[in-house]
């Protein structure tokens, strides 16, 4: 999808390192309009050239007093006054915008953190028809206060503390919450964010997957000719699957998808994935074993960013061969590839080239976004870059992919290799994971509880405990059960199974998978920890 292509409406969040930014993104979506989220720090032509009608300007953990502290680029304001975009700060956006705009912020002698109530001191654009003593609790985090406003802004909502909540200057078209609507914790969060962007901004409504769909067609028409074959990267889970699908509609049988086992796939994995391709939705699959390929040159490898790059590499280089041998049986060699890239990929992996971005860290590479070879051949098509994984479930649903895949649980590029912690060539680690994880899998999907967890699997530990089996001694394997409730993979949290379930699968694994004979749970959520282990 093609971010100037939606700039109509388009809403641009400026991100400052809250662990709140994307959910921002995902609420102005779920409103039906456009929203896409850069770094703070970047460049004004990267702003400018989005064209945006409103730009947010994120929290983040940082003080407007300190000289590292980020900041929106040289001209911004001039920019924004010049071309009456909307400007809303939220927190650390906030300010951003008092202290740029020759306002005055402070160290805050009263701190405000976790949930508070404001009231409105005066009816705006904020709170719609709300009425002056209008109180509604809101989700606070922030040290600094403001300490007086620039020229022009008034406030119009306070704490219960007297701090400043919210301030507006609307013949500038700047506005600003010291709280965060985007939160559930701010129950009146998202009335606030409908009222501003619809009735204060003008913005309309207008945003919907159809218009993906149409939109992101003509770009894969425009980009690939008439005579250009395309190869796409297929796994069988929800993202390539919609992919292929939405490419192979914009440029039929000159599309040619691949599934390669690469030796780190779920159990019965490449069977299935063939069967269920060919019958229901009749694309042609080739099916590439480069198993030895792969598993080869991971042996000895622990590190996981290297072992996600080290795969990346072999993707290309399986790609780049299947590419030949179509240039030898058509007379044309494949120039493009597609890959189920997501928006949370791209967030997660790196930030925006050239931004600067120093307050926002890479999680981790994913094997096609930050593991790619920087030599590679063919050039990528990636559809589904600016989505999230809910949106791209809806786009699946336009396009009549079966429900089936759909619901799929999320399966990461690298597949079991960053499920063995450590090197995935020792002993038997992958035949006992995809055992153990098998028989997890299926006994939620018997309980009735897989289309409840976003994403589930077993983790293979590098460690051996003793154990006694058979009135015997062993000293065996340790995996670990994962299972996670999340909306979009950018948050998650545990999920809760009953006891009898978690003592049902433990004794099915210990008795069914030689060589474990301990299964622990890990009980995290994202943050502090990622979904996966590795």
């Amino acid at each position: 999808m093609d971010a100037k292509a939606m700039k109509s409406d388009l809403v641009l969040i400026l991100d400052y390192g809250s662990q709140y930014t994307h959910l921002i993104t995902r609420r102005i979506r779920s409103l039906s309009v456009f929203s896409l989220c850069i770094s703070g720090t970047s460049p004004l032509k990267s702003i400018t050239e989005l064209n945006p009608s409103v730009v947010i300007l994120s929290g983040g953990p940082h003080s407007v007093h300190t000289p590292e502290s980020p900041s929106f680029p040289a001209g911004f304001v001039e920019w924004a006054d010049s071309n009456g975009v909307f400007v809303l700060g939220i927190c650390y956006g906030l300010q951003l915008i008092v202290q740029r705009l020759g306002g005055e912020v402070k160290i805050g002698e009263k701190q405000e953190y976790g949930r508070m109530e404001i009231e409105v001191e005066k009816a705006c654009g904020f709170f719609g028809s709300k009425k002056v003593g209008h109180k509604q609790v809101v989700w606070m985090s922030h040290g600094d206060e403001v300490a007086m406003l620039p020229d022009g802004f008034q406030v119009v909502a306070r704490s219960q503390q007297g701090l400043v909540a919210a301030v507006e200057n609307p013949l500038r078209k700047f506005y600003g919450l010291q709280y965060h609507p985007e939160v559930t914790h701010t129950p009146e969060g998202m009335e606030t964010l409908r009222y501003f962007l619809f009735d204060v901004c003008g913005l309309t409504a207008g945003w919907k997957m159809e218009n993906v769909l149409d939109e992101e067609i003509k770009v894969i028409r425009g980009s690939v000719g008439l005579d250009e074959h395309v190869i796409c990267a297929l796994s069988g889970g929800v993202d390539s699957t919609v992919a292929a699908t939405l490419v192979h509609k914009a440029i039929g049988d000159r599309l040619h998808c691949v599934f390669v086992d690469n030796g780190l796939l779920r159990y019965k994995e490449r069977e299935r994935v063939i069967e269920t391709f060919e019958r229901d939705l009749h694309l042609p699959v080739t099916c590439i074993d480069a198993v030895d390929q792969f598993i080869s040159k991971l042996k000895g490898v622990t590190d996981p960013e290297i072992k996600r790059k080290i795969i990346g590499k072999e993707f290309i280089c399986v790609f780049d061969a299947f590419a030949q041998d179509i240039e030898h049986k058509l007379g044309t060699k494949p120039a493009y590839l597609v890959q189920g890239t997501l928006y949370p990929d791209v967030i997660e992996s790196c930030p925006p080239p050239g931004s600067g971005r120093t307050h926002s860290h890479t999680i981790k590479s994913h094997h096609n976004v930050g593991g790619l070879p920087k030599d590679m051949k063919l050039k990528l098509i990636e559809p589904l870059k600016l989505l999230f994984k809910d949106e791209v479930r809806q786009l699946g649903r336009i396009l009549n992919v079966p429900e089936a895949f759909l619901k799929r649980h999320p399966f990461p590029g690298p597949g079991l290799a960053v499920r063995v912690l450590g090197d995935v060539t020792q002993g038997n680690s992958l035949d006992v994971l995809r055992q153990a994880d098998e028989i997890f899998i299926q006994s939620i999907k018997d309980a009735g509880l897989y289309d409840l967890i976003w994403q589930a699997f077993v983790v293979f530990l590098p460690v051996r405990t003793v154990g006694v089996q058979g009135d015997q001694r062993t000293h065996s394997h340790v995996v670990a059960l994962r299972a996670v409730t999340s909306e979009d993979g950018m948050t998650a949290d545990w999920y809760y199974f009953d006891h009898k379930f978690l003592i049902d699968v433990s004794q099915k694994i210990c008795n069914n998978v030689r060589g474990v004979n301990r299964v622990v749970q890990d009980i995290t959520s994202k943050p502090p920890s990622t979904i996966e282990w590795e």
